[in-house]
């Protein structure tokens, strides 16, 4: 049968100081009320039942993550007693639904990504299903057709055709330099694809690959996995899943994958409106914009002489005003403001970490 499973474990520290550990940014109502989160969930809706879609998260977002996602069952969601990058929540959850449905088929998708019109996404997830659902052992992932040189993602290196329209990955491309992305996209898209960091695999083929690649990571999933549901899990998750190494699927399955002659990679092009909410200026994309072309997260603002720039406030009574300032972010959150150059925002990180050095968790 069809699953899908959520990834929903990111910090989201390039969107400080509004997402923060307690509250990270799948969980923020950005999107007209609503959270990314929730959107992705029911992006869903039509193509996997509800009774097959999995969230795996951080354990201490449980009981915010059950109640913005009313359709989730408590039972569908796959905690973490801390993060492990995706490698170890994919093995863990595939290793969890596998043993549920051994035939189980998953779509793993993210929870910080905009994808629009739903419609169309949904066509080429069932496409995608149908490639893993092959007779040959593949793992499918989404390559979205880019529409700029971006330097913020990774890309995919296309081969041979396959069937339903496919294409061969050949290699995985890490985040390359402005002049490299140039010469990437120059080359079209049926030579490169901007890296989606979606996929879709039989939970067989992908835990034989875990097995072959990274045997520690393997045996630990199955061990989580053979305690789910029982009254060993807790004490079993907790000693083992931090022991897992911390790497990414990439890293630790696709690349590998993509030159290992038993399985083939394959990679499903998306001709649509694909959003990674990764940072402010990419959140700054999809909010209304004034006529000076500065973007608008906030109920009350004063903006003279200001143009370029996002300002954002979580207080609908907090007036943001800015005089004479182009190409700023401006974030107001109750307890701290952020205020940066746009062509700074990349480097958010450092400065959140740099709070939580000084302010230990008051912050962050």
């Amino acid at each position: 049968m069809r699953h899908s499973v959520i990834l929903a474990g990111g910090s989201g520290t390039r969107l400080w100081p509004m997402s923060r550990r307690s509250s990270p940014k799948q969980l923020l109502p950005f999107i007209q009320g609503r959270s990314l989160l929730s959107l992705a969930f029911d992006r869903l809706e039509g193509l996997v039942p509800a009774a097959r879609r999995w969230v795996c998260a951080n354990d201490a977002h449980r009981g915010a993550i059950l109640s913005d996602l009313r359709g989730l069952a408590p039972e569908r969601y796959l905690g973490e007693p801390e993060g492990r990058d995706t490698l170890a929540a994919l093995a863990y959850a595939s290793a969890v639904i596998g043993r549920e449905d051994p035939g189980a088929t998953i779509a793993v998708l993210t929870a910080d990504h905009l994808i629009e019109p739903a419609d169309a996404f949904r066509r080429i997830l069932a496409t995608g299903f149908e490639v893993a659902e092959s007779a040959a052992p593949t793992l499918v992932t989404f390559g979205v057709v880019p529409t700029h040189p971006a330097t913020g993602f990774g890309y995919l290196r296309l081969g041979a055709p396959l069937d339903g329209g496919a294409r061969v990955v050949l290699e995985f491309r890490e985040k390359p330099d402005a002049a490299t992305a140039a010469r990437w996209v120059g080359e079209g898209p049926e030579s490169f694809l901007w890296n989606s960091g979606m996929f879709v695999w039989k939970a067989s083929v992908f835990l034989d690959c875990v097995q072959r690649y990274e045997p520690s990571v393997a045996q630990g999933a199955a061990k989580v996995a053979a305690a789910w549901g029982g009254q060993d899990f807790p004490s079993t998750i907790a000693s083992t899943y931090p022991g897992l190494k911390k790497t990414s699927v990439d890293f630790g399955v696709m690349e590998r994958a993509s030159r290992d002659s038993a399985v083939t990679v394959a990679a499903v092009p998306m001709t649509l409106s694909w959003k990674d909410i990764g940072s402010w200026p990419a959140y700054a994309e999809i909010c209304p914009h004034d006529a000076a072309g500065n973007a608008i997260a906030a109920e009350k603002t004063l903006l003279v002489d200001t143009a370029g720039s996002l300002v954002a406030s979580s207080d609908p009574e907090h007036l943001i005003a800015v005089l004479g300032c182009d190409d700023l972010v401006v974030v107001h959150t109750p307890t701290a403001t952020l205020v940066c150059r746009k062509d700074r925002a990349e480097d958010l990180k450092k400065l959140q970490a740099l709070a939580a050095e000084r302010f230990a968790q008051r912050y962050v």
